[in-house]
């Protein structure tokens, strides 16, 4: 199939915008709870509906006394909290534009945002964040910022009192004033490469795409009686327009900043469903198995982990039989339960963004009782393209388009996008604008293809296929998520663009390294540079790789790799903030590294 389309299902107003999903919440009788925070006692407490609603309005006039009009933009830099999207639907409130920005971002990034998008204020989550958001704009010159205000400490108090005059009448003027083709936010793409664009994503773009995605068989996951926990950056769309369709469709949401408490807060809050990146998954997965391996149950974990991925299997085929049905029932007591109640006991669901699971985790969650919706989605897209719903899921792919939304795949593999989640375009840059669109669709750089049910299955990224120096094509996707599967791997990049054979980088997992030196009779201080050139790991490795190696031609395989002895990480500048490698700045970073992998007398046999 080259084509797939699914008409709208849900119609909405040109005039409505994101602040009637608020209006709408705080209108019913149920008052439901819209957000929940915890308190200095460390209990969680419920912000309804009518509360979110009083506490957006003050701080919307605050902004307008202050001066921020109508389409101003507004800069947001702090980490996922509850502050963060009070803001955010303030802002909105007052006719402006949000405009996210990594808490992790460094002056001159955010000077770029700030400086790109024109923004007259902004927000800091703390101390810190004010610093360098006040030492961006004195370098980079930001005459336009006229006010900086913090989260923390009596910086929100400051706004609400300054409102103090602004009338109900004038507050409700401004908020009507954007319409579903008027900018709501200026999202940068955090970039793997080159200098961020701004994504253009109106108010249309999250209303429409929130209606019809509840529209489908998702409202039985997200609604008012459900639960969610946001740990994921708020800066990314994926938990952006997750935060507006909690909103539109009457879910509690709570938020975690630190990603190190996210185990304890989830089995305090007990959220019904979670969303998060690929990579989280992977590493849930990994530490189960370390944890196993590392009490000598590891063989249990492994069988278990066989069953559940035969059981998830088994269902999608049509039924499991009597003797899996067993198996898994014995297993479910024994490890899948545990698994359960690690994230709060009634996880029943999981929405995965930001890049390809894979099928085998995918059933392997599956199979222990948490389904996970896999969606597909950039920036430009305001996130979700596609997703598997509850009534329409087939593991392996990134589902159907939501209503409203149609994918194409061109002659090359590339898939296109049209509908109500494409962007408006990149900020004052109509050349980009330009570029990426064909006859009205959205080039996505990626590759993909649409099975005969119109499920769309992800294979690479267009820029990062390699052409060998014998000229062929190979998509390091298939061969990285694969062996980076593995607890002993944090990260992995193949190579060999030009080159005369596929070679790796590879990296270990700090967390899971100790473990497993400790069960290879190895000492587990052993520092990570020297693990990295022992010949048992390297070994380990080279296990993982031929394993992988089966699942490609004799021309695509990797010869050779070579073990980095630090991880990528986005301190180190090699990851983005939603955990993307950045391909050219690692191949930049250890170019020797590479060159040196190339010059050997033979690559490493396989």
């Amino acid at each position: 199939m080259r084509e797939f389309s699914v008409p709208p299902l849900a119609n909405v107003p040109l005039d409505s915008n994101i602040t009637d999903l608020v209006l709408r919440q705080a209108a019913k009788s149920s008052n439901p709870a819209l957000f929940s925070r915890l308190d200095s006692a460390g209990q969680w407490q419920d912000i309804r509906a009518k509360e979110f609603l009083a506490d957006v309005s003050a701080l919307a006039k605050g902004l307008i006394a202050s001066g921020v009009g109508a389409g101003d933009r507004v800069g947001i830099m702090s980490r996922t909290r509850y502050e963060w999207a009070l803001i955010d639907f303030a802002i909105w409130f007052a006719g402006g534009v949000s405009v996210p920005i990594y808490e992790t971002s460094s002056p001159s990034q955010v000077a770029w945002n700030l400086g790109d998008s024109g923004a007259v204020a902004a927000f800091g989550e703390s101390d810190h964040h004010e610093n360098v958001i006040r030492q961006a704009a004195a370098t980079e010159g930001l005459t336009s910022l006229t006010h900086v205000w913090q989260l923390e400490g009596d910086g929100l108090d400051t706004v609400r009192a300054a409102g103090a005059a602004v009338s109900d009448d004038e507050l409700d003027a401004r908020r009507r004033s954007a319409g579903l083709r008027d900018l709501a936010t200026i999202i940068y793409t955090s970039g793997t490469t080159g200098r961020p664009k701004g994504c253009e994503l109106t108010h249309g773009n999250f209303v429409e795409l929130s209606e019809n995605a509840l529209a489908t068989s998702l409202s039985g996951v997200v609604n008012e009686q459900s639960r969610t926990i946001m740990f994921l950056p708020l800066a990314h769309v994926f938990a952006r327009f997750i935060s507006v369709l909690a909103v539109a469709a009457g879910v509690t949401v709570a938020h975690t900043p630190d990603i190190k408490h996210l185990l304890p807060d989830l089995q305090s809050y007990r959220p019904t469903f979670i969303l998060a990146v690929p990579r989280v998954f992977e590493k849930v997965y990994n530490s189960a198995l370390t944890k196993a391996e590392d009490g000598g149950k590891g063989a249990i974990f492994h069988k278990a982990a066989e069953t559940a991925i035969a059981y998830s299997r088994a269902r999608q085929a049509g039924g499991a039989g009597l003797g899996l049905k067993l198996r898994h029932a014995v297993f479910d007591k024994l490890v899948y339960g545990k698994l359960r109640a690690a994230m709060g006991g009634e996880v029943a669901h999981a929405v995965s963004g930001g890049g390809p699971l894979g099928e085998r985790l995918g059933h392997f969650f599956q199979g222990i009782g948490l389904q996970i919706l896999e969606g597909y989605g950039l920036t430009e897209t305001t996130a979700p393209v596609s997703v598997n719903t509850p009534e329409r899921i087939k593991i392996g792919t990134v589902g159907v388009p939501i209503p409203g939304n149609s994918v194409r795949i061109a002659d090359d593999g590339e898939i296109l996008v049209k509908g109500i989640c494409v962007m408006q375009g990149y900020y004052q840059r109509p050349d980009l604008t330009e570029e990426s669109f064909a006859d009205g669709w959205f080039r996505t750089g990626d590759i993909g293809q649409l099975d005969d049910d119109g499920y769309l299955l992800i294979t690479g990224r267009k820029k990062e296929i390699i052409v060998t120096a014998g000229g062929k094509n190979v998509v390091p996707a298939l061969l990285e998520d694969q062996i980076r599967a593995d607890a002993l791997v944090s990260q992995v990049l193949v190579v060999g663009d030009n080159r005369p054979f596929i070679g790796a980088l590879v990296t270990l997992d700090e967390e899971a390294l100790p473990g497993w030196l400790q069960r290879h009779g190895l000492p587990a201080d052993t520092p990570l540079g020297d693990a990295a050139s022992h010949a048992e790991v390297k070994a380990a490795v080279q296990e993982l790789i031929n394993q992988a190696n089966q699942s490609v031609s004799q021309a695509e395989a990797i010869k050779s790799f070579r073990i980095v002895p630090s991880d990528f990480t986005e301190a180190s500048g090699h990851l983005t903030p939603s955990m993307k490698v950045k391909r050219a700045q690692v191949m930049k970073d250890f170019e020797a590294v590479i060159d040196d992998m190339y010059t050997s007398p033979k690559p490493s046999r396989t």
